[in-house]
């Protein structure tokens, strides 16, 4: 099946697979195949390994992410759904937070060849230290596994720009254990919402991800 391009700016689809343009050929990032249509190649996107595919696969959309866009990526991880944010915005800025150490060091990999992307060795519960640094962007991407997601994800919203868009992925066991995760999720917005954003979309990301939800807002 043919490669052909999707609504959403910047992925693509091959039969049942997402994919994005490779911004570095002849290279994968975590295993990933790597299809070509003529000159261009591009990378299969994984919704089983990234939160952000799997709410596209969930009837998402892309919403403020293009060529240029500037992202905050806070939880960035190894960097594999960053690696394809990286694909995306490939003129664009992409500051990837990762408090691990470990996977701090494959994001240093990542960034040798990736020259849109700077990792930073940070902690989002405290995002003075790099927010200055970074200044104003257009998205705010958080994928972080602890408690008072809504709350950090508030505190790092300062440093989007004015109609600037956010997406919460809310890890409803990491909040708690016990509690229904569609109470997580609507908690979630209701916390938004009393900040004065605008809910663009609540997804939860099933089957990709269990016990998650993509909660995309707006800045007034």
């Amino acid at each position: 099946m043919a490669i052909r391009p999707t609504e959403w700016e910047g992925v693509f689809t091959d039969g049942p697979w997402l994919l994005t343009r490779n911004l570095v050929p002849g290279t994968a990032v975590y295993g990933e195949s790597l299809p070509r249509d003529g000159s261009i190649e591009y990378r299969r996107w994984d919704a089983n390994r990234s939160k952000l595919a799997a709410y596209l696969k969930c009837g998402g959309r892309v919403w403020g992410f293009h060529e240029t866009a500037s992202v905050l990526y806070l939880g960035a991880g190894s960097g594999t759904t960053a690696s394809h944010v990286s694909d995306i915005c490939r003129n664009g800025t992409i500051t990837a937070v990762e408090i691990s150490t470990r996977a701090f060091r494959d994001l240093l990999r990542l960034a040798e060849t990736r020259t849109n992307l700077v990792p930073v060795l940070g902690d989002a519960t405290k995002p003075e230290p790099y927010g200055g640094r970074t200044g104003v962007v257009d998205i705010l991407y958080q994928d972080v596994a602890q408690r008072d997601q809504a709350g950090i994800f508030l505190k790092n919203f300062e440093w989007v720009r004015p109609e600037g868009i956010g997406y919460l992925l809310v890890k409803a066991r990491s909040e708690d254990m016990a509690a229904s995760p569609t109470r997580i999720f609507e908690a979630a917005k209701g916390e938004v919402l009393d900040a004065g954003l605008k809910v663009l979309d609540l997804r939860v990301l099933a089957p990709y991800q269990l016990d998650h939800a993509a909660l995309v807002v707006q800045k007034p």
